[in-house]
């Protein structure tokens, strides 16, 4: 971790020798060098920032929630933002898991935990298309189609990310009726 915070994109050898062990233990712990840096990158993004820090207001609705969370989203450090391009770069080309999604299950659970008000509002099934729907919009995938694409500074794309979460939430409450 402290290799990849540094910049780096260390060899298997640079890693094992800055953690004092043999390249066989690497790979005894990790099948890939993309592996053991995905790895490394997650740590170092949950480190950095963590959204669902503390307990989520009890008094606020799913909209309120979902904004605190685009908000949290957007206003990561550069550092952070750096890791999670990282991170999408070294899993966007690896082969799919056989027991489940590549990476995303914090974002999901932060939606999850957003969006609880409404759990009970929606049937299961609605309730996962709407977690998933909102995972379009909030994200280090949406934030980099905000910068890079549109061209807009966190705080554009944090209002960007609660504008779309809203709709998202309010047409899974109206689809329920």
């Amino acid at each position: 971790m402290e290799l990849v915070a540094a910049g780096q994109s260390p060899s298997v050898a640079e890693i094992a020798a800055a953690a004092d062990v043999s390249r066989r233990t690497v790979y005894s712990y990790f099948p890939s060098l993309d592996h053991l840096l995905a790895d490394a990158s997650l740590g170092l993004l949950s480190e950095a920032q963590n959204p669902a820090l503390g307990e989520p207001d009890e008094e606020a609705g799913a909209e309120e929630r979902l904004a605190t969370l685009a908000k949290e989203v957007q206003a990561m450090s550069p550092e952070a933002e750096r890791l999670g391009r990282k991170l999408i770069s070294l899993t966007a080309e690896a082969p799919p898991p056989e027991d489940g999604p590549r990476r995303g299950y914090r974002r999901v659970q932060w939606i999850e935990e957003a969006l609880a008000p409404v759990r009970d509002e929606l049937t299961p099934e609605r309730f996962e298309r709407l977690v998933s729907a909102v995972a379009m919009v909030i994200g280090f995938e949406p934030l980099l189609v905000q910068r890079d694409v549109r061209g807009l500074g966190p705080d554009e794309g944090a209002e960007l990310s609660t504008w779309a979460a809203r709709a998202l939430l309010r047409a899974a409450q109206v689809e329920r009726g």
